[in-house]
């Protein structure tokens, strides 16, 4: 069981950043686009229909600022009838705080993350295997990438080198190579928020979180603010085949985002998330918790280098696009038998955190099991033209 309440969501700071959020109205049958601020929670709709319209503008936050809104209610209201158990549909409750954004994720973009995509690779999707394979890598090529420059001499020398070693990796070549990997993690409206279940692919028995940074991007590629993100990942997919990547990552409720959207201010900017520190926790109904973390000043790419090879003269967003940054966390801590390492057991409560975005918390489930995705694009625009805004 989830409890949410805005003491456990809310950054550190409260509510003194520029905060956006949406939550469904009952009353309108339709999401809405809301300043959470100290006094409560108010509906901007009127102003921007959708989050991705107010990151467009030239200043988001201050335009955010400008806008009064109506008072929907309070927070804490709001928060705890977010989770889908006890949720009285007549009342409001968080969503996801993206809506038009194309949902991308960058992969490989820790030493950490890549060794361990090496060694699913190599694994073939089975976790028995991999504790051998892990240290046969780390033997080959070491652990430690963290000062070596993706595309630089230096990393197409270790390519050579490890080529000549038969020991090379297509997940290498996006780890140190110079174009990263960037991919279409989930379809446009479909993340999940905070207090919502997320979704495991029921045939999935090797597969982990990935606690991630999320940056807001516009349409014209700048950088308006940041969320967190659980970029669900099911190892065993992806081990068998890369080609397997989409239903490893795309299943429903696999991907939330959340709580809120903390738009870039004069206290709030780009070189945080650069120092960021994003926690994790995993807390199971057995007893068993799971820890770690991942460092963004650890990333081997910089956020705007990322952002730089998303979106430009070769592609285009109209509605901007919200990405993943990529995570160093890779669990290998035992959960049952030794050398079987970490996956997910149903009703898992996955805690993402950062002092300067709040909490990110969901309950693990199949995807079968989650509320199943049904408003749309479509639904969208039909709601929005029938409110009269758009």
């Amino acid at each position: 069981m989830i409890d949410l309440t805005p003491e456990s969501m809310l950054p550190d700071d409260g509510t003194s950043g520029t905060l956006v959020g949406r939550i469904w109205r009952p009353d309108v049958d339709g999401p809405a686009v809301v300043a959470v601020r100290d006094d409560g929670v108010f509906d901007v709709t009127s102003a921007f229909p959708t989050v991705s319209a107010l990151c467009e503008q030239d200043d988001p936050a201050t335009a955010l600022r400008s806008m009064g809104g109506h008072r929907i209610g309070d927070l804490a209201d709001i928060l705890a009838n977010t989770p889908p158990d006890r949720r009285d549909p007549a009342k409001p409750w968080l969503l996801a705080p993206v809506d038009l954004q194309v949902l991308k994720a960058a992969g490989v973009t820790f030493a950490i993350s890549m060794l361990e995509r090496v060694i699913e690779e190599r694994a073939r999707g089975n976790p028995a295997s991999a504790d051998a394979i892990r240290k046969e890598v780390v033997r080959l090529v070491g652990d430690d990438f963290s000062k070596l420059k993706p595309g630089s001499e230096q990393a197409m020398h270790l390519k050579q080198v490890l080529i000549e070693q038969n020991a090379w990796s297509q997940y290498l070549e996006v780890g140190i190579g110079p174009d990263a990997e960037v991919f279409t993690k989930a379809p446009t409206l479909s993340s999940v928020g905070t207090g919502m279940d997320a979704g495991l692919h029921p045939k999935s028995t090797w597969n982990n979180p990935e606690p991630e940074v999320v940056l807001a991007v516009s349409s014209r590629g700048k950088i308006v603010g940041a969320t967190l993100g659980n970029d669900v990942n099911l190892r065993d997919f992806e081990g068998r085949s890369a080609l397997l990547l989409s239903k490893a990552k795309d299943n429903n409720a696999s991907c939330a985002i959340g709580p809120l959207l903390r738009l870039f201010d004069k206290g709030f900017t780009l070189d945080d998330v650069r120092k960021m520190d994003v926690a994790l926790t995993v807390t199971g109904s057995d007893g068993f918790v799971l820890d770690g973390h991942s460092s963004i000043s650890k990333i081997s790419r910089d956020p705007t280098d990322l952002v730089a090879q998303t979106i430009g003269a070769v592609h285009q967003y109209p509605d901007g696009f919200a990405l993943f940054l990529g995570t160093m966390f890779a669990p290998v801590k035992d959960r049952d038998a030794p050398g079987q390492g970490f996956t997910h057991k149903r009703d898992d409560i996955v805690t993402i955190s950062a002092p300067q975005l709040g909490r990110l918390v969901n309950r693990m489930r199949n995807s079968d099991e989650c509320e199943p995705w049904t408003f749309g694009l479509g639904a969208l625009m039909r709601n929005l033209a029938r409110r009269k805004l758009i």
